[in-house]
């Protein structure tokens, strides 16, 4: 058995990962409630970024973690074409948990589903990331902690979704992505502690890219991409300024003069 190390490098990689869980769960929860207020062309775009915040958050909250994840007597490769699915499929699953949210008549009935999709796409995008370590020996799973991690995953979604709906308040919300930015960690790393790796020494080059090479250069242009997108999102009018911008407008728009203030 090799010696397996989550956090190589100390507290930095658990907490910056979770930052960006949350930083993707705000975001996407924000473009939700403003998608919800929307109708149209408009509903579907808030939709989307909603689940491509929600996808590329907690798709860089795994590889971040995965910065600090080593094992005694072997290096450490990932296969780039299935790190590449492994993000397509967490845009994909989230996308279609997002959507069936935003148009279900069901309300009830549109969570379940949502949670139990975005969920369980949440877990595949876990395990198929995993899948594309390479590494000088075996790797085997504890079935019941994956069985664990997936369950978490399936709350964590449906709790999500089911804020997004709720929430409004930023306080709120802030609140609903501190919470949803642990569960999708507490997934994560019971996803991790289910690992065993038994360790087969070779002087063979393995296949793939280093963590340096591929992971964190995609992780800092994925999370800029959270943030930049952040700040638009945090800029941009709600329905209701947009309506109360539009009635201060229409006295004017009809003709009408506005008089001038009274000065005392």
């Amino acid at each position: 058995m090799g010696h397996l190390d989550h956090a190589a490098f100390g507290w930095l990689t658990p907490v910056l990962s979770y930052v960006m869980a949350c930083t993707g769960a705000a975001l996407g929860l924000r473009c939700t409630v403003r998608a919800l207020g929307a109708t149209g062309r408009s509903r579907r775009n808030w939709l989307i970024t909603a689940a491509s915040a929600l996808g590329t958050g907690i798709w860089t909250m795994h590889f971040v973690a995965m910065l600090g994840f080593a094992v005694g007597g072997t290096d450490i490769r990932y296969d780039v074409w299935l790190t590449v699915l492994s993000l397509l499929v967490a845009m994909v699953v989230v996308c279609a948990g997002v959507f069936a949210v935003g148009y279900g008549r069901d309300r009830t009935r549109a969570l379940l589903i949502g949670g139990l999709t975005t969920g369980v796409g949440v877990a595949s995008m876990h395990y198929l990331g995993m899948a594309a370590v390479r590494l000088h020996g075996d790797v085997s799973y504890d079935p019941t902690r994956v069985a664990l991690s997936v369950l978490i995953a399936v709350v964590a979604a449906t709790a999500a979704l089911w804020a997004a709906l709720n929430i409004k308040s930023p306080i709120a919300v802030t609140v609903a992505s501190l919470v949803m930015g642990a569960a999708v960690s507490s997934m994560h790393y019971t996803g991790m502690f289910a690992v065993r790796v038994h360790v087969t020494p070779s002087g063979e080059v393995l296949p793939g890219a280093t963590a340096m090479q591929f992971i964190f250069p995609l992780a800092v242009g994925l999370g800029s991409y959270l943030f930049l997108t952040s700040a638009f999102v945090a800029l941009s009018p709600t329905t209701g300024e947009r309506e109360a911008s539009a009635s201060a407008q229409q006295p004017l728009e009809s003709g009408a003069v506005r008089r001038p203030a009274r000065t005392v």
